[in-house]
């Protein structure tokens, strides 16, 4: 069975412990501790290390997945995990404009660490006032198509969406760079790790909504 690593990044509420816990087929591991700073406005836990989860779906793929904390303090962590993972997936709150500066900071900081298959997770987008994904996209730093990366409606609550999310971002990685179907056991090998940046140039496979 291959295994990847997954990373979910975003801004404080946008839903990374939500997805890591809605999709994990094991008991997560969490790092939750009472917020004490502005993040209490918006819930009362915030992750202070990772949320670590675990998604298997076939015979063939396990995907590792790990939250980041939201917090720049913690950027640390954001360090140690982008450099491990085969892709990754920013989470934006469509309802909370004025994070949409600081999901670009993010996104900046993945990017000057690691050149890997990554997608935009636009979450809250039922929400009032929630922005559109064009609009969220501009103020990414996405001003046309050219290089943009994929773009999808998550709801962090939901199995199916998520389970969506997890495969698109694993088909993002096979299509990108031509994953073998069949591997010995344990850790992706060398050859699978990523090396050149992805142009995002190509269309997603269909796939199921989840298991």
């Amino acid at each position: 069975m291959k295994t990847l690593r997954l990373v979910v990044a975003g801004t404080p509420g946008a839903g990374k412990s939500t997805f890591v816990r809605t999709i994990s087929d094991i008991e997560v591991v969490d790092t939750d501790r009472s917020a004490t700073d502005q993040t209490a406005l918006l819930k009362p836990k915030t992750t202070v290390a990772f949320d670590y989860g675990r998604f298997v779906f076939g015979s063939t793929v396990e995907v590792q997945i790990y939250g980041t904390p939201g917090q720049s303090r913690f950027n640390f962590m954001w360090d140690f995990l982008i450099q491990r993972a085969h892709t990754y997936i920013l989470l934006v709150a469509a309802h909370r404009p004025n994070d949409f500066h600081y999901a670009r900071q993010i996104l900046l900081f993945m990017n000057q660490r690691v050149q890997i298959p990554m997608l935009i997770g636009i979450t809250h987008s039922d929400c009032p006032g929630a922005c559109s994904a064009n609009e969220i996209m501009s103020r990414l730093g996405f001003m046309n198509d050219k290089n943009r990366p994929p773009v999808l409606q998550i709801n962090p609550t939901e199995r199916g969406s998520v389970a969506e999310a997890v495969m698109a971002s694993m088909a993002l990685l096979v299509a990108q760079y031509n994953i073998p179907q069949s591997t010995n056991k344990g850790e992706a090998s060398p050859s699978t790790q990523p090396k050149a940046k992805s142009p995002y140039q190509f269309p997603l496979p269909n796939f199921s909504r989840g298991r």
